[in-house]
């Protein structure tokens, strides 16, 4: 399933804004910021992944696809008035999709980016 464009956030004015107001925590694999809107429709989401993430474009295309894949598979149980940017850090070059999913899962909890009803008993993937 592709993610749709109109979920992408494209304005630099944007991703400012959630880096300023919002609240990030960090995993040694990403870094994850949030910034509820109630004006928003539906759910706005960046990634970032720099040279210092990686040094090769394929890698961090890979890194990019999986975390859509996150994204993708996890979706539905996010807030959906939200703005949402992953910064990509080096060390999830190295990661698997398994850790990259476990990190953004618990990163999320913390967060209170997912709904009230998303997943009360297992946060872990199996």
């Amino acid at each position: 399933m592709r993610v749709p464009r109109r979920l992408s956030m494209t304005r630099r004015e944007e991703f400012a804004a959630v880096r300023k107001h919002g609240r990030s925590m960090a995993t040694r694999n990403f870094v994850m910021a949030t910034l509820p809107s109630p004006s928003l429709e539906h759910l706005k989401f960046g990634f970032i992944t720099s040279r210092k993430s990686a040094r090769k474009a394929v890698t961090r295309n890979l890194i990019r696809r999986r975390l859509r894949a996150i994204l993708v598979k996890h979706g539905e149980k996010i807030d959906q008035s939200r703005y949402l940017v992953i910064i990509a850090r080096r060390k999830a070059s190295e990661a698997s999709f398994s850790e990259l999913e476990a990190d953004w899962l618990r990163l999320g909890q913390r967060l209170g980016v997912f709904g009230k009803d998303a997943f009360e008993t297992n946060l872990h993937p199996s």
